[in-house]
């Protein structure tokens, strides 16, 4: 997988070289424990490290700066920008207690989304990446957050997490959450980031729910349910499958 570095100048490749060289070690040991365990066969291309201003208005117009785009991730390791991304999720809300988290927001919180990028392109996702997906794509995008912070977060990391976005579902659901979860994807990226990331935030504590409580810890027996589902025709909606009715009204 190539390390390719995109700035402006060489000043700005300097002020983010030790993390990027940081969090190229540690995925290699992330990018193992998913070929070994779930299903990473065919890794991308590269990954472009690269500043918000580019990711966001250069590269692409997705307005959070991490994304894979044909076989390529690319992801902003400004740890800075990324903090203050975070923060304006809360839009007019005051909420001492979680701004204050994505203030002071952790490298390795950080690190985690570059492994949410990785982990889209495990075999056991039976949609394409690049293709228009449907029906499912919160499972994937859920599975997405979860395995990278359950695998590299501290057990207080994780739980921090969880509790942060437990509670901006609730602060904004009844603004954004007047949709089913699997219509997730259908306006991809339209709307306002708190908007955008309200479908993610849910999606994380279902596949949460489905791993730690309806699977006893099992990943692999949920993934097998996924993959029933999707061999059966997906007869029904996947919430409805994995009856998630009432954990998500």
């Amino acid at each position: 997988m190539k390390q390719i570095y995109a700035f402006e100048n060489k000043e700005d490749f300097e002020k983010f070289q030790d993390i990027i060289e940081r969090f190229t070690q540690k995925l290699l040991k992330y990018q193992y424990e998913l070929e070994n365990k779930y299903g990473l066969r065919d890794l991308p291309k590269g990954i472009v490290w690269t500043s918000e201003e580019l990711a966001t208005n250069i590269f692409s117009q997705v307005p959070i700066p991490a994304y894979t785009s044909k076989d390529i991730i690319y992801i902003s390791p400004d740890l800075k920008s990324w903090r203050e991304l975070f923060v304006s999720q809360l839009e007019e809300h005051n909420n001492p207690n979680i701004k204050e988290f994505y203030e002071n927001m952790s490298e390795n919180h950080l690190f985690t989304i570059v492994g949410h990028e990785l982990t889209h392109h495990s075999d056991l996702f039976v949609d394409e990446f690049d293709d228009e997906r449907k029906d499912s794509i919160w499972f994937e995008e859920g599975m997405c957050e979860y395995l990278p912070r359950k695998i590299l977060l501290s057990e207080v990391e994780f739980n921090e997490i969880t509790k942060v976005e437990s509670e901006m579902v609730e602060i904004f659901k009844e603004k954004y959450g007047n949709h089913s979860l699997d219509e997730f994807g259908k306006a991809s990226y339209q709307g306002s980031l708190t908007s955008i990331m309200f479908d993610y935030w849910r999606s994380f504590l279902a596949v949460k729910y489905l791993v730690e409580v309806s699977a006893n810890n099992d990943v692999k027996i949920v993934f097998e349910e996924y993959l029933k589902w999707d061999k059966e025709g997906r007869k029904i909606p996947l919430t409805q499958y994995f009856k998630l009715d009432s954990l998500l009204n």
